[in-house]
């Protein structure tokens, strides 16, 4: 009760609470635009939170997070191009409800569902969190060795079409992770005589560029296109009436978009889909979705939203990142000298019921700004490429060179964003090297000390309780992917 209350007294500060409604507004803004995913905002915003206060730092990147979700459901509503991946399965219905002179009842729908959803999640996420991190108390370098494994595993989950691009995208991530000084004997090790790598390649400017600057230089093919475009917004209401038909629908997208996010690797996207999915398939009017049904936006919305809770738990309770977006808060963390896990809530306490309060009101935030918002909003499609994309670089090059005021940083950053480019081009997923990137010191020095510990003996991961079950997962989590595949070719 203490930390809550410890909680509400930071959160209540009016720079914090500024800082929050600027990173939800920012978010917003980034997820209506198209093609600027959730990832990219929070990768952007993050060099400025560098010189900020661990929580007004965090919650600045946590507001840009949630709004983006929701942001990305504007586009998809109004000119059927979702901003972000997650809005994709909004479009279908969304857009459809447009034609029908019902945008601003579809705008309704998917700000309340996604508030909703949201605040749910993170309300899940306040009661799972303690209980996770108390259990993850009892882990030492072996099972810290087999819970970074599992989260590499996913990387089979991250592929997306080709599982052996996702693996090369993942090696090369743990490749690029063993450079700078060994952290068992402190050899350097892959420098070339380059002081700048002694202390390894920071990751930051790597996602940086993986995901900001490699979605420039693909904007840039069509940087000189100003097709402008005209948007029509009928204000037809949304009636109590109707939305309370719409109740179970939210509840049943929530529970299964929270369940989707606490699962290292799927997505919002992921989730969207499934919600809408089984939305149609408990639906006794299946012929009316892709028509304009309602319940093809607030499920979706609430689904994808919902995930944002639900990959915080990861995050929160085991360091592991729940999805690419978290991968990029891991960063956020580290920088400011927090280490996401278990003894976060026994040395940052008040940090953490902070941020669980913020995440609460970022949600709220979203039905204050967005309901008023909607006509507003859709101005922001009408900026042209030709601007857009400059403002991108500059963005980029300042937060990478602010890192360490180096320029090897920016050097590194265009070359991430260069790797990025081509990549998206031929489908190798980003995701999996930042989990290399990431996860890959992690995994080495632990496997380290645990075989130091016991001598050399590899039984050790496989006699202590827990290593061995996170061992089982990750065995799992790496081959289901591979076997549904191989059975879906076998069908076809």
């Amino acid at each position: 009760m203490n930390l809550l209350v410890e909680g509400l007294t930071n959160i209540m500060q009016w720079q914090v609470l500024l800082t929050l409604v600027v990173g939800t507004i920012i978010g917003i803004t980034i997820g209506s635009l198209p093609g600027l995913t959730s990832t990219m905002g929070v990768a952007v915003i993050l060099p400025v939170t560098f010189g900020m206060e661990p929580v007004t730092g965090i919650l600045l990147l946590i507001g840009v997070y949630f709004g983006s979700v929701y942001g990305g459901s504007l586009t998809a509503i109004l000119i059927n191009t979702p901003g972000t991946p997650a809005s994709a399965a909004t479009a279908l219905d969304g857009y459809a409800m447009a034609k029908l002179g019902l945008a601003h009842k579809a705008l309704t729908i998917s700000t309340l569902a996604s508030a909703i959803g949201g605040t749910l999640s993170v309300i899940v996420l306040m009661f799972v969190a303690p209980q996770l991190a108390n259990f993850a108390l009892k882990f030492s370098a072996p099972e810290t060795f087999a819970l970074a494994l599992f989260g590499l595993s996913i990387i089979s989950s991250l592929a997306g079409k080709s599982l052996i691009k996702g693996l090369i995208t993942g090696i090369l991530g743990l490749l690029i992770a063993t450079i700078g000084l060994d952290p068992m004997v402190g050899v350097p090790r892959f420098t070339f005589d380059r002081m700048e790598l002694i202390g390894g390649v920071n990751f930051i400017p790597i996602m940086i560029g993986l995901f900001a600057a490699s979605e420039a230089f693909k904007s840039m093919e069509d940087a000189f296109s100003t097709r402008k475009l005209i948007i029509t917004v009928e204000k037809v209401k949304l009636k109590w009436s109707e939305f309370k038909t719409l109740i179970g629908t939210i509840l049943r997208s929530t529970g299964i978009g929270t369940f989707i996010g606490m699962i290292p690797g799927a997505g919002a996207d992921i989730a969207a889909f499934v919600a809408y999915n089984e939305t149609k398939r408990f639906s006794k009017s299946k012929e009316q979705f892709g028509k304009g049904e309602p319940r093809g936006v607030a499920a979706p919305e609430s689904a994808n939203n919902a995930v944002t809770g639900g990959a915080m738990i990861p995050l929160l309770t085991l360091g592991i990142p729940g999805d690419a977006v978290t991968a990029v808060l891991l960063g956020a963390f580290m920088v400011q000298g927090i280490q996401p896990g278990p003894m976060l809530f026994e040395t940052n306490g008040p940090l953490v019921y902070t941020l669980f309060i913020g995440m609460l009101l970022a949600n709220l935030l979203i039905i204050i700004i967005g309901l008023p918002g909607i006509r507003l909003f859709t101005k922001i499609l009408l900026v042209p490429k030709a601007v857009l994309t400059p403002l991108i670089f500059v963005l980029c090059i300042v937060g990478a060179y602010s890192l360490g005021n180096s320029y090897f940083d920016v050097l590194v950053m265009f070359i991430a964003g260069v790797i990025g480019y081509f990549m998206s081009r031929y489908d190798f997923p980003a995701s999996p090297l930042i989990l290399g990137l990431i996860l890959g010191p992690m995994m080495e020095s632990n496997l380290r000390r645990s075989l130091v510990m016991s001598e050399g003996d590899i039984s050790i991961f496989f006699t202590r309780p827990i290593s061995a079950v996170l061992l089982v997962i990750a065995i799992i989590t790496l081959f289901t992917p591979i076997i549904a595949r191989f059975f879906k070719k076998s069908r076809a």
